[in-house]
């Protein structure tokens, strides 16, 4: 075994040399960063795409037994957790990078854990020097500069991850009073019975707070329901994504056979046309009158208003730097530490990108139920080998208020989610200190609706 051993180290030396000589020669000048393109030349010779993406480009020791074992396996862990080919392709087209993709490649930079160390081992030019960091670093903030401005935060927090929810945005308001109306309207189901806010309650944190939302008849679905508020936020809809706009989500529930089991859109208007003052009221904004395209509108326009600004993170953000304790502060650290704030971005804190749910250990196989349709995630859309079990990443918005927890809704409390996330996306067991930390955090993320503080009745009722 010493024999074999002392046989891979080497060739990986060998390796070393020759890949050190190339990097020295082909190394791109050590500029300031001005413009993606430098980027570009950052990411391609520092080996990033030798793993990050569906056709790594493997080094002759690949095909060794033993190390060409754990290349492949660091490579394919590395695809699961990011690829990092459309962060590229936009690059080469000048476009806007995913702020998941920067909070990525801005956290391995600051923790040196990119490349790695048994990468740059072999391959000495890897590492990136100082200057190359600083100018990473630079690009990533400058592109959220341009395309996520951080416009609420105080100027000592405008390059975070996350911003403040705004108190508002731009609706048409006769839509809005129309789409309330028709979010709490039983109508649209086919026995009048279940509505919109059925699921998905205003006064329970914008869920209802079961494991599996009913239905028409008592039918039970097979996945959790997120919250409404702030989905305005999110890049698309439901947890496999099936829905572009928050009009497309709108447009399911009501034709679901196990939620509202309508057979079309025409039951539905037959119903509200039979309601003469709703009818006119309707045809005043919308002239064509009832039809799924003015209903699903109306309702997006008033979803759009479900924001909840204004909570106790958003007012530190903003400046405060009272309005959180160091308990809760110390567990923000700790989100930002454990990658937290790499997926959970922006004002909701997710809704921006899929993510593999069981990066580190197989969440399925440890759970030891049955996989369900719905386990597949974006799978089910796409096909793709790739995006089975990969799920829209959850808003963490007034998450205190909305258990269960995951897409499955099998993580009862906070405390069960945060120790299941880091144990499944992270690969770390969390003390019982730092669970309590992070929890008291995820608790200042209730914000107002209204002007008021975001309760959930059902927690009041206990």
């Amino acid at each position: 075994m010493k024999k074999r051993t002392k046989i891979i180290f080497s060739v990986l030396v060998v390796a070393a040399v020759l890949a050190a000589t190339y990097r020295v020669v082909n190394r791109p000048p050590s500029a300031s960063l001005e413009s993606s393109a430098q980027m570009e030349e950052i990411i391609a010779s520092s080996g990033c795409m030798a793993c990050h993406t569906a056709n790594p480009d493997l080094p002759f020791y690949a095909s060794l037994p033993v190390a060409g074992k754990l290349v492949k396996e660091d490579a394919r862990l590395a695809y699961r957790s990011f690829d990092m080919t459309p962060m590229l392709e936009a690059l080469k087209k000048g476009e806007k990078v995913s702020e998941v993709d920067l909070a990525k490649v801005e956290k391995v930079i600051l923790d040196g854990t990119m490349p790695m160390a048994k990468y740059y081992l072999v391959h000495w030019g890897a590492s990136l020097n100082d200057t190359e960091k600083q100018m990473a670093l630079s690009w990533v903030k400058s592109q959220r500069a341009a395309f996520y401005p951080n416009q609420l935060a105080h100027a000592q927090w405008s390059n975070e991850t996350i911003r403040p929810v705004q108190d508002s945005v731009p609706v048409d308001m006769r839509k809005v009073i129309l789409g309330n109306l028709l979010f709490h309207d039983v109508r649209l189901s086919a026995d009048n019975t279940v509505s919109c806010s059925s699921c998905h309650g205003l006064n329970t944190g914008g869920v209802d707070n079961k494991q599996f939302s009913e239905g028409v008849g008592g039918q039970f679905g097979g996945v959790n329901a997120p919250s409404v508020y702030n989905a305005h936020y999110n890049f698309v809809q439901f947890w496999d994504g099936r829905a572009a706009t928050l009009a497309d989500q709108a447009a399911g529930p009501p034709l679901n056979p196990v939620e509202m089991a309508c057979k079309s859109f025409d039951e539905i208007c037959e119903k509200l046309n039979a309601d003469a003052a709703f009818s006119k009221a309707f045809k005043e904004v919308y002239p064509d009158g009832f039809n799924q395209a003015n209903i699903t509108d109306a309702i997006q326009e008033f979803e759009r208003t479900l924001l909840t600004p204004n909570s106790r993170f958003d007012k530190y953000l903003k400046g405060d730097n009272a309005a959180l304790t160091a308990e809760e502060l110390a567990g923000y650290d700790l989100f930002k530490k454990y990658n937290c704030a790499t997926c959970h971005v922006g004002e909701n804190m997710g809704g921006q990108s899929y993510e593999l749910l069981g990066i580190k250990h197989d969440y399925f196989a440890d759970r030891g139920t049955e996989l369900t349709i719905e386990d597949n995630g974006r799978f089910k859309e796409t096909k793709d080998e790739r995006d089975r079990h990969r799920f829209k990443v959850p808003g963490l918005r007034n998450v205190a208020l909305t258990a269960p927890y995951f897409h499955d809704g099998t993580q009862a409390t906070l405390e069960d989610a945060v120790i299941a996330m880091a144990k499944y996306e992270v690969g770390v067991d969390l003390s019982t200190q730092e669970v309590a930390q992070m929890v008291s955090f995820l608790r200042t993320l209730t914000g107002e609706y209204q002007g008021k503080l975001l309760v959930n009745e059902n927690d009041l009722q206990k």
